[in-house]
């Protein structure tokens, strides 16, 4: 397995790392067959969230029979005060049960007024500074569907890593990316497949890892094969061969420009949807049968696809000319409203 430095952090990270959204559909013996593996093919960096469901746990009873040592754990909070920040992480750790974090990070603020929270006098930042001089966590990073936001937090220089989508079909941040490399600040690619779209996942990971400012990809694992199959690439990383490059071309034009890429341009809508959240919740839904974790979130939202007046504004604004207005009814008989 290949490995790379995590930007300034002293972490000596796996090229490809596990992603901990679709262990929440399996139990937990077959999610520690699983971290087991990853282990035995040399991946040691997992990335989780405290909002997976049982991802944390999960992962932290498998620490206590694999060894806490073996891996780099990155998780984060959707936490964008200084209090809320604090309970996420206290809570990660109790879920976790372990006595530190190696990476901590801001969890998805979609907007630049999110992001400023964040880094106000009482914002995250802060409870995730103080967790640093502690010993709770080790490295603070952020992550984010919003390219802008993702370049406020590189040029804010607090940030140790950043975590943003990037596959041959949403390469949307490829800039932003760029310029964190030049800072030395790590990346990690998440939807790495796109969410499950991209029917060639191994090779849309062997291109990310073809991509020098990439540090980490992280597909979601959910199966011994999987993991088996994507370690292998980050075990004899080669150049891509014009074939696999116009491959990897044909699949990008097969997905068509019909695909959400989350940029957030289409924001904001007068009736207060979160357009491109209803989207990615759906895609979680469908592509990765995530029903109740889908659900669950989408019916917690004060505005559902049904708000929709059809006004297009949205559409106006959208570089990728998606048909919103057609994806919101779509949204509706998923959820069904």
């Amino acid at each position: 397995m290949e490995y790379k430095k995590l930007g300034k952090t002293e972490l000596s990270v796996s090229v490809v790392g596990l992603g901990g959204i679709p262990i929440q559909r399996i139990n937990e013996e077959e999610a520690f067959e699983i971290i087991k593996e990853c282990k035995s093919q040399g991946i040691n960096f997992i990335d989780t969230a405290r909002g997976y469901t049982v991802s944390e746990h999960y992962i932290g009873q498998a620490l206590k029979k694999l060894g806490r040592d073996s891996f780099y754990i990155a998780t984060k909070g959707r936490a964008f005060t200084y209090e809320a920040m604090k309970n996420e992480i206290a809570k990660s750790l109790e879920t976790l049960d372990i006595d530190y974090i190696d990476l901590y990070q801001v969890h998805n603020p979609s907007t630049e007024e999110m992001f400023a929270e964040v880094v106000s006098e009482n914002g995250a930042l802060k409870a995730l500074e103080e967790a640093k001089a502690a010993g709770l966590i080790r490295h603070i990073g952020i992550t984010s569907h919003n390219h802008k936001v993702i370049t406020k937090a590189i040029e804010h220089g607090h940030f140790e890593t950043v975590q943003f989508p990037f596959n041959p079909k949403e390469d949307q941040g490829r800039e932003a990316l760029i310029k964190a490399k030049e800072n030395n600040i790590g990346v990690i690619a998440m939807k790495p497949i796109a969410g499950g779209a991209f029917s060639l996942p191994a090779l849309s990971i062997k291109f990310i890892l073809n991509q020098d400012f990439i540090t980490v990809a992280i597909p979601g694992m959910d199966s011994i094969e999987q993991v088996k199959e994507n370690a292998a690439i980050g075990n004899h990383l080669s150049p891509l061969s014009p074939e696999e490059i116009q491959l990897i071309d044909q699949e990008v034009v097969a997905l068509g420009e019909d695909f959400c890429r989350r940029c957030g341009y289409c924001l904001p809508c007068p009736q207060q949807i979160d357009i491109p959240g209803v989207m990615v919740l759906e895609n979680y839904y469908k592509r990765y049968k995530l029903y109740d974790w889908a659900e669950t979130r989408y019916n917690a939202m004060t505005a559902k696809a049904s708000s929709c007046i059809e006004c297009g504004i949205c559409e106006t604004r959208c570089p990728y000319h998606i048909p919103i207005r057609k994806k919101m009814k779509s949204i509706k008989e998923t959820f069904g409203e």
